[in-house]
This record gives C-alpha cells, sequence and structure tokens, in this order.
C-alpha cells in the first residue's frame, strides 16, 4: 500500500514537514523521523517518552493501539544487507503526548510541545462540531467566516487593495475561482435572495466551509507571498479560489453553487437561540419531572 507525502513548503513547521498520509487518508507520523526531529540520536533513549505517552494515552481512556501503531522497517545496511528495526506511526494525539514526556532540555521540544497543542486542540473542535446539527455548525461557521474576512480585508489592503470598489473586485476574484465564474451578484441571483440579504447569511456549513478556506488560504498567500499591486492582488484570490475549486471536484464534493440555500437566515436562528435561551431549558412530554426530595 503507498503512501502520499505531505509536501514541506518553505515556512512548514518541521513537524508538519514530516507528517503523512495514508492510502484512506488517515494522517501519521513516524517515531524514527520524530525522534530525529527532535534532537534523539539514540533511538532507546527516545523509547523511554515513547512509554511514558503510552502510559499517559492509558490514563486518559484512549486505546493505546488506536494512536500507536507497532510497524516495522526494513533499513539498508552498509554491507548492503538489510535489518528489521522497530518504528511506531503516530496518531497526532500520540505525538503530542510524546513532546510532553520528552526531554525538555532539547530546545525544538518546547516547539514540538506548541504546534501539537495547537493542532491537536483544533483537531478536537473539528470533531465537536461534526456532532453539532446543522443550524449550529451554520452559526459557528458563520462566525469564524467573518473573522477570516476581517483578517483576509487586511491583507488586501496590505496588497494595495484600499478603495470599497477595488475590495469588491477582489471578492468577485476569490467568488469567481470558487463558483466556476460567477460573481458576488451572480451567487446572489443563484440563491434567490432580495436586495438586502447577504449571501454569506444563506450558505449552509459546508458551503462556508469551502468559502472559509478560500479566505484563509487567500489571505496566508498573500502575507507569505508579500503581494503587492491590485491586480496581482485578484488573481492570487482567483487562483486560490480555483484551487479550492479543483480539490473539491477531486474529491467527489459539491460545488458550491450546486449546494442548497437554507431557508432561515444566520440572523433568525440568532433569532431563535436568543428566544430558546430566555425561555430556559423546556420539559418535553417524554421528560420524567422531577422527584421532591425528602
Amino acid at each position: 500500500m503507498g503512501h502520499e507525502e505531505n509536501p514541506a513548503a518553505k515556512h512548514t513547521s518541521p513537524f508538519e514537514a514530516i507528517r503523512r498520509v495514508n492510502d484512506d487518508g488517515t494522517e501519521y507520523w513516524s517515531a524514527r523521523n520524530l525522534a530525529k526531529i527532535l534532537g534523539y540520536k539514540e533511538w532507546r533513549n527516545f523509547t523511554t517518552a515513547i512509554q511514558k505517552a503510552k502510559e499517559a494515552c492509558e490514563g486518559s481512556g484512549q486505546g493505546v493501539s488506536d494512536h500507536f501503531v507497532d510497524v516495522n522497517k526494513m533499513v539498508q545496511l552498509g554491507s548492503g544487507a538489510q535489518r528489521r528495526t522497530e518504528d511506531y506511526h503516530l496518531s497526532r494525539y500520540a505525538c503530542y503526548l510524546i513532546v510532553q514526556n520528552a526531554d525538555p532540555s532539547k530546545p525544538i521540544v518546547a516547539l514540538g510541545q506548541t504546534y501539537f497543542a495547537v493542532q491537536t486542540r483544533r483537531q478536537e473542535l473539528a470533531d465537536e462540531l461534526v456532532a453539532l446539527p446543522e443550524d449550529q455548525k451554520r452559526l459557528v461557521l458563520r462566525s469564524e467566516m467573518a473573522i477570516f474576512n476581517n483578517q483576509l480585508t487586511e491583507a488586501a489592503q496590505r496588497a494595495g487593495v484600499i478603495k470599497a470598489k477595488d475590495f469588491a473586485i477582489f471578492q468577485d476574484h476569490g467568488y469567481m475561482g470558487l463558483y466556476g465564474g460567477l460573481r458576488a451578484k451572480d451567487i446572489h441571483m443563484h440563491k434567490g435572495l432580495n436586495k438586502n440579504q447577504e449571501i454569506l447569511d444563506y450558505m449552509g456549513s459546508e458551503e462556508l466551509a469551502d468559502n472559509i478556506f478560500r479566505a484563509a488560504q487567500t489571505d496566508a498567500k498573500l502575507r507569505r507571498e508579500k503581494i503587492t499591486g491590485k491586480e496581482q492582488a485578484n488573481r492570487t484570490h482567483h487562483e486560490v479560489g480555483r484551487k479550492v475549486r479543483q480539490t473539491i471536484k477531486e474529491l467527489g464534493g459539491t460545488m458550491p453553487e450546486d449546494l442548497p440555500t437554507p431557508e432561515e437566515s444566520i440572523q433568525q436562528l440568532q433569532q431563535k437561540e436568543q428566544k430558546q435561551l430566555k425561555r430556559g431549558p423546556q420539559l418535553s412530554m417524554f421528560d420524567e419531572p422531577a422527584q421532591a426530595e425528602d
């Protein structure tokens, strides 16, 4: 079974650079590679951190074998012979536990602790989001979209997109890339919205996620490559949008313009939430009334 290597960009974290992905899409890290990154010269010294991490994993109620997968690797010796050596395929959580138990005197260990702590929390948030009903997902993602749009606005301004008209054109280029040539006004009409209704307020969670990815990657590219000039910024936004669309297609996903438009706006969902909060918890017909204490 083949493995897909994660391409390491110029500014990629060393821990991200050694991340690998199985054919089924599952990510993992080789314990041998992680040991090298963390500065361990002797494998036997690193196994101490692995053992402590396994104990911590078991103590947290997680299945050790789910996060530490025993694998054997054939290593070429100087004589031309091969030797089977021990290795593990580690989950992100396993890496987090290992760096928490690694030698703190090694400078890169602190970097690893920060990296895997942040990334593990991101995964936890993603898992929590999956468990939410669609309306709740929309509310969460719409708030995130506002944050990423603010960051994108700042990056665009640095690139030279200053006037409101120029920014509208800049945004159109991102939409055209992602929506197969549709501008904001075309998407507005496609969704059957009236003049005062915002496109983003009538997107489902999947469509919002597509647009968050577009905005986040455009923001990162503008800053990373120090792009300047309105035309170059517009081309960048269009290119990122087009590549996000291409990825959706390659994964067999639904194009954003073909996703269903929710009947209720974000504002309507927020109003419902506020009303429910004011009413407080309600007893349903299936709930047992609380028994009075003696």
